[in-house]
């Protein structure tokens, strides 16, 4: 049955069918070959049972909440005032892709939208002061991946959905490993430029006059930050609320820079539509495929021959990596969390795991299909922007984050506290 299973998927995936339509046809599939009844019968309830969650609502107003922002033009007026802070370093504005991206992750919760907002605004300085394309290319994309990691984050939410855990404690869990991630990101580019220094590009040089009056231009996005996080650890709003207390909030920012018009909410609400919709649809067809691998037995069969088996808990979590590393190549980011995480997550709980810790490291996994090459998202996201060039060029130079990340996810296991301290402190 899993062989079968995967073959398919595989199959479908291969033939270009869009993930949401994979995942349903392939429980279109296993039903009549597996099941004594037509499980299909199910799928109107099904359909409404997996999408009438609260938590979800979230989803959609976050989405809204980072279009507004990009459509507003607050996404190029802070990657300016970035360019400004962080150009001195080895790598000059390839650390302004990362600051810009840290910020924009903080108010979208979305690693495309994070990538192609970054991207857009980044990629013409490349030719203008000299840098090495493909490093300049993969730190947008590896940027980019920040925006699942830090709160608020879209699949932070999938998650707590999925296993029932807190968001709160979830976005907690999320701050101290994001910032490292950037950290570690703004290191691997250090490295590089040091050892080649042609790579860094041109010196921008600022007085420290320009770069204090270019804070202004960060506060928006702290506003919207401290509003959003603020309000949910405040006890003022839950996490859907507070999503809605952003999108509020960037409207009226909108409206005091003069930006708010009919035509920016028409594509504001049109583009947080498609996008809304494509996730829906994803998470239906999922639940339908989580549904009818419960109901012949197919999940019990996995969690029964895995749990089994008698290893250790750090080579069950060393299976992980390496089943997500691989998974990732082949299935886009969300439909992987929604169809994997209701099978793993139950076994690396038995095994002791913390359910916040493990939805860490689970998005940092995710984060590396993010960036690794057939079917990694922010690739094609940074390739679609640019107007000439292949996507070698790309994939090469998000390999050294790649590395930043398997680095973060070995130091998650060494170190659960980095994770687990701030719901902690919370809790307590």
């Amino acid at each position: 049955m899993i062989a079968v299973a995967l073959i398919i998927l595989l199959t479908l995936i291969g033939l270009s069918i869009p993930v949401a339509a994979a995942l349903g046809v392939l429980g279109l599939i296993l039903d009549p070959l597996y099941s004594m009844l037509p499980l299909t019968r199910a799928m109107g309830e099904l359909a409404w049972s997996s999408s009438n969650e609260f938590l979800l609502v979230a989803v959609p107003l976050f989405i809204m909440l980072g279009e507004i922002l990009l459509r507003a033009g607050f996404a190029e007026r802070m990657y300016g005032a970035m360019s400004l802070w962080l150009s001195w370093l080895p790598g000059g504005l390839m650390h302004a892709n990362i600051g810009a991206s840290t910020l924009f992750s903080a108010t979208s919760g979305s690693s495309v939208a994070t990538a192609a907002t970054v991207g857009t605004v980044a990629l013409p300085q490349i030719k203008r002061f000299g840098y090495n394309e493909p490093l300049f290319l993969g730190s947008i994309a590896a940027g980019g991946t920040l925006g699942i990691l830090i709160p608020p984050s879209i699949n932070l939410v999938i998650y707590g959905v999925l296993t029932n855990s807190s968001v709160p404690s979830l976005y907690l869990a999320g701050i101290i490993p994001g910032l490292l991630m950037a950290a570690m990101f703004m290191l691997m580019i250090s490295i590089a430029c040091l050892v080649k220094p042609q790579w860094g590009g041109q010196r921008v040089h600022a007085t420290w006059s320009a770069r204090f009056a270019s804070l202004v231009h960060l506060l928006p996005p702290l506003g919207i930050f401290l509003l959003v996080v603020g309000s949910i650890y405040a006890g003022l709003a839950t996490p859907t609320e507070a999503a809605a207390l952003g999108v509020v909030g960037a409207l009226l920012l909108a409206a005091c820079f003069g930006k708010l018009n009919r035509q920016m909410l028409a594509e504001v609400v049109e583009n947080s539509m498609r996008a809304s919709a494509m996730i829906m649809l994803i998470v239906i067809a999922a639940g339908f495929l989580n549904f009818i691998m419960s109901a012949t037995g197919l999940t019990s069969a996995i969690t029964t021959t895995i749990s089994g088996l008698g290893v250790s808990p750090m080579w069950m979590l060393l299976a992980v990596v390496i089943f997500y590393v691989v998974l990732g190549c082949f299935m886009e980011t969300l439909s992987m969390m929604i169809t994997t995480i209701p099978i793993v997550a139950p076994i690396m709980i038995a095994l002791g795991f913390d359910p916040i810790w493990l939805g860490i490291v689970i998005i940092v996994l995710v984060e590396t299909a993010l960036i690794t090459p057939p079917v990694g998202l922010n690739l094609f996201v940074v390739q679609s922007l640019r107007k000439s060039g292949s996507m070698q060029a790309v994939i090469l130079g998000s390999l050294p984050f790649v590395a930043a990340l398997f680095l973060m996810v070995a130091l998650l296991a060494a170190f659960p506290g980095l994770a687990l301290w701030l719901p902690t402190l919370f809790a307590n």
